[in-house]
């Protein structure tokens, strides 16, 4: 890799663990209790912006400084125990999110709004499966599910993040669309 590869890469895990902790900086974002994080965004973000190999090394050292004790997770959290908890699985998913992210838009040689919409939305759906069904696999383990816990009620929970999600990821896609356009720009056409 480049030096430039590793500085973007490192400025992305850096991005990713503020949008991580968003609530602790802003306690009213909590909703029932759920703090709203900006993680899902960020992980589209990345793959859209770094491509698929940058994107998925980005969020693979997330995950790995995380797990060697960095509070870069939600609330702070970081640690190997973080390995069993039930929303360790979206922390997985980020990497396959940026990867798939970064790969469908790669495929095209001049990718348009639509193709970054619908890269954001794979990933989007990769996020949840792999993040919901960690998430029921922890809990069915032992890890604290309730009596009445199953399948169908992890998903229902899913429901509450999810309006949020859907607006983050049109959000991410137009972002990172417009990204290189501003970023080719003169300085002087951004600022008149």
């Amino acid at each position: 890799m480049r030096t430039f590869d590793l500085i973007i890469i490192a400025m992305f895990v850096a991005l990713m663990a503020v949008a991580s902790n968003i609530t602790s900086f802003f306690p009213f974002l909590v909703i029932f209790g759920v703090p709203v994080t900006f993680q899902t965004f960020m992980a589209i973000l990345t793959g859209a912006v770094l491509g698929s190999k940058r994107g998925a090394w980005a969020m693979t050292i997330y995950a790995l400084v995380g797990l060697l004790g960095a509070p870069v997770f939600t609330q702070f959290h970081g640690g190997p125990g973080m390995f069993v908890r039930p929303t360790f699985g979206f922390i997985l998913s980020f990497i396959v999110v940026a990867f798939i992210v970064g790969k469908i838009i790669e495929r095209k040689a001049e990718p348009t709004i639509k193709t970054y919409v619908v890269a954001s939305f794979f990933g989007l759906l990769a996020n949840y499966l792999i993040g919901t069904n960690w998430m029921y696999g922890i809990y069915m383990l032992g890890f604290g599910a309730p009596d009445e816990f199953s399948y169908g009620l992890v998903w229902l929970w899913m429901l509450l993040p999810f309006i949020k999600d859907v607006l983050l990821t049109v959000m991410a896609a137009v972002i990172a669309h417009r990204l290189p356009q501003l970023v080719k720009r003169p300085l002087s056409s951004q600022y008149s």
